[in-house]
């Protein structure tokens, strides 16, 4: 009970000493404050930025290996020099269901294969028009890129085999073309074709950084169609076209005889039938020898020209996140040493408030305190502005990081953790750092103290 008493009344000490000089404790306090609230505002970028890795890391799907044709542009005369000096290029057919079909057949660690094709369109129904991405696939999509349809059915098996004319659309295409009504059975013009919707994809958040760095389209755009019905419907691009010569357009498989060697004729032009091949591979470990595999094996039915590139997106991710640590980590580091500044502050700010102060602590001394109580109260003081301080720089933190969000367009997120981490820090420099000057001001001693002048 008496050492509960003597504990209250040093504190009692301590806050009146504080009173009696509001600014100095300001002033101590400032240092700590805006440390904290720098620890809880860098905390608050880097959740938001391991929230924005975890959401792209959905949108593009969990081991996924993503080949897309390349087009080569050459002119004659850079076509002619080539073929001086490797020979004569021998003829591709480009990135074809074929390539789909041997990838998940000879490729043992891979899934499943989702073939795509993809162009811009006009979209129309009733009197409004809009415009977005007109996308062949086929249901193995939707589960490995994790789109799920919120309302209405996938595409049925007969569907996707007869190239029914039905597609899913993105969110914005229902609230531009469909505003307050329901979509499921309307239909919609693609492009001069008339689709009937079944679908409808739920909403997907698709930062500006995650489109530019990673390719992801906003898929809330997408009009999705069975593949078959693009090939059937639309256009099949696989068919082989002779510059200058007649249209194939129309009709059948075209026979073009390649040169006696074997090369491509300069005339003949051929067309990539796929925009895009995604392959799901079963473990994460196993996404950079599958890649090597698959190009191995595209290569060699591509007729040795690597037209074609692969990427793995789950890299580029991974790359982000080792930027955005070593960003988080210099971030830390300057809190850090704002909140150590602050702590030498508030050491400092004591030395010399104990040498301000020798003439009282003689007098404490003298009326029965023991070394005890004038190192706590030293204490106490300490501790109570840090703590303070701590307060109005965890307030300061979350508004920072708020007005961060907003402004600067970084996304923030403030978490219990580092709410509680800053708490315990304030709380800890002030212990830390006030050990000193309250061990020097119990060490006084009584009589020289009260000679003090």
């Amino acid at each position: 009970m008496l050492n509960s008493v003597r504990i209250s009344n040093n504190i009692s000490i301590a806050l009146e000493a504080i009173a009696a000089n509001k600014t100095r404790a300001l002033l101590t306090g400032l240092g700590i404050m805006f440390g904290v609230a720098a620890v809880i505002t860098m905390l608050a970028i880097g959740n938001g930025a391991k929230y924005e890795i975890l959401s792209q890391s959905k949108l593009i799907g969990a081991n996924n290996i993503i080949i897309k044709p390349v087009v080569e542009e050459q002119n004659s005369e850079e076509e002619e020099s080539t073929e001086k000096a490797s020979g004569p290029k021998k003829f591709s057919p480009g990135l074809t269901f074929e390539d789909a079909e041997s990838i998940d057949e000879i490729v043992p660690t891979v899934i499943r294969v989702s073939p795509m094709i993809q162009v811009n369109t006009e979209l129309i129904t009733g009197s409004k028009i809009g415009s977005g991405k007109l996308i062949g696939v086929d249901n193995d999509y939707f589960d490995i890129m994790n789109l799920k349809v919120e309302r209405g059915n996938y595409f049925s098996s007969e569907q996707l085999e007869k190239g029914y004319s039905v597609c899913i659309i993105g969110k914005t295409v229902e609230k531009k073309l469909f505003e307050g009504e329901d979509p499921i059975g309307k239909n919609v013009k693609v492009k001069d074709k008339w689709m009937r919707v079944i679908g409808v994809v739920e909403e997907k958040f698709v930062s500006e950084e995650a489109e530019a760095d990673l390719g992801i389209r906003n898929y809330n755009n997408d009009v999705y169609i069975p593949l078959k019905t693009y090939l059937l419907r639309f256009e099949n691009r696989s068919r082989l076209k002779v510059e200058g010569g007649p249209d194939f357009s129309g009709g059948g498989m075209i026979i073009i005889s390649r040169n006696d060697d074997g090369s491509q004729p300069k005339n003949l032009k051929t067309e990539h039938q796929l925009d895009e091949l995604i392959v799901q591979v079963n473990e994460p470990e196993n996404l950079i020898v599958s890649a090597k595999v698959i190009r191995r094996l595209l290569t060699r039915r591509h007729n040795d020209n690597e037209d074609f590139e692969l990427s793995i997106p789950q890299q580029l991710i991974q790359q982000q996140q080792k930027t955005k640590d070593i960003f988080n980590v210099v971030l830390g580091v300057i809190a850090g040493i704002s909140l150590l500044v602050g702590g030498i502050g508030i050491m400092n700010i004591m030395m010399a408030s104990v040498t301000e102060r020798t003439k009282e602590i003689g007098i404490r001394r003298s009326i029965g305190a023991t070394g005890k109580d004038i190192s706590l109260q030293f204490m106490s003081e300490a501790i109570i502005i840090s703590l303070c301080g701590g307060i109005l720089g965890i307030i300061l933190g979350v508004v920072g990081a708020e007005v961060v969000n907003r402004i600067a367009d970084i996304r923030t997120i403030t978490s219990g953790t580092s709410i509680l981490v800053s708490f315990g820090v304030s709380v800890s420099i002030g212990l830390i750092f006030g050990i000193s000057p309250a061990k020097r001001a119990a060490a006084q001693h009584p009589i020289e103290a009260l000679r003090y002048e």
